[in-house]
């Protein structure tokens, strides 16, 4: 039952990083299982076979999520803006009470009793970090450079930087690696290159699979790369500075149902597609508060 729960959960992480504006670790946050994720990341080593087994579930939902039905939630979203956004926001808020104790509650180390309770800092670094969001909507949404894709020593030195970019935006709730993706210009040429591997498979075209893996290996060594680090970095601030970091997400995971709305339009409002957003928001919401309990 664990197991396919975990799945669950790596399916909506899988759909959230596909969709430009919401975060795969905004999904992780409010599932209460981004803890556990970045433990396993950084114990990887360490404890490989416990970590595997934990990362397993997920990495099996993402897969499924991105293999089959990335297509009909970009569908869902382009011919019902309102009602598809408004179930990703009733999946972010229905993990915010998860957050809401995880910022009220007591530090359980001397190290982090320091910065235990409401203070100016963990205030300015909520409203820091909502700003961020929100600005990176405003400024970086409205429009794409056009660049193209080739095997030459920069441009996959390009693709490696991009990779760790877009992989550590992952990893932070309430960044969307596929936005920052799309703000950079490499969003549709590096989806339209996996999609061009996955229709060279059936005829086993090996030149053009033999070209789009150089194109796409220097990325994902990036993306792993930049998992990795960031997810040291997240593990580090958690120990030392808990509650102010889940202040910071706090304010990372708040301002995703305004970044959500901004990037995809509400489309053509009527009292139908209002209640029925009302209802997906509460079907999200219900959701994420069932796989976040314990």
């Amino acid at each position: 039952m664990r197991f396919l729960k975990d799945i669950l959960c790596g399916i909506l992480m899988g759909i959230a990083n596909i969709i430009p504006g919401v975060s795969g670790g905004t999904m992780a946050v409010s599932m209460g299982i981004y803890d556990r994720i970045i433990g396993s990341i950084t114990n990887l080593f360490k404890q490989f076979k416990k970590s595997v087994m934990t990362l397993l579930p997920y990495g099996i939902g993402m897969l499924v999520a991105i293999i089959g039905l990335s297509y009909f939630i970009e569908t869902f979203f382009e011919k019902y803006p309102l009602q598809t956004g408004s179930l990703f926001v009733g999946l972010i808020l229905g993990g915010v009470p998860i957050l809401i104790k995880k910022v009220s509650k007591k530090p359980s180390t001397e190290r982090t009793s320091k910065t235990h309770g409401f203070d100016a800092i963990s205030v300015v670094l909520f409203i820091v970090f909502f700003a961020l969001i929100i600005l990176l909507q405003i400024f970086g949404s409205d429009k794409e450079a056009k660049i193209t894709l080739s095997v030459s020593v920069i441009q996959m030195v390009k693709l490696f930087i991009i990779g760790v970019i877009a992989s550590a935006t992952m990893v932070i709730p309430g960044v969307s690696g596929s936005m920052i993706l799309l703000i950079l210009g490499y969003y549709n040429p590096i989806i339209e290159t996996i999609n061009s591997t996955i229709k060279a498979l059936s005829p086993w075209n090996f030149d053009t699979i033999l070209h789009n893996v150089a194109i796409l290996a220097p990325f994902g060594i990036g993306v792993l790369v930049g998992i990795f680090a960031i997810a040291k970095i997240i593990e580090f601030l958690l120990s030392r500075y808990e509650k102010r970091t889940y202040f910071a997400i706090l304010g990372l995971v708040l301002a995703s149902p305004f970044a959500i709305y901004m990037g995809i339009g509400v489309g053509v409002i009527t009292v139908a597609s209002i209640l029925v957003s009302v209802l997906t928001f509460a079907i999200g919401f219900l959701i994420a508060y069932y796989l976040g309990r314990e």
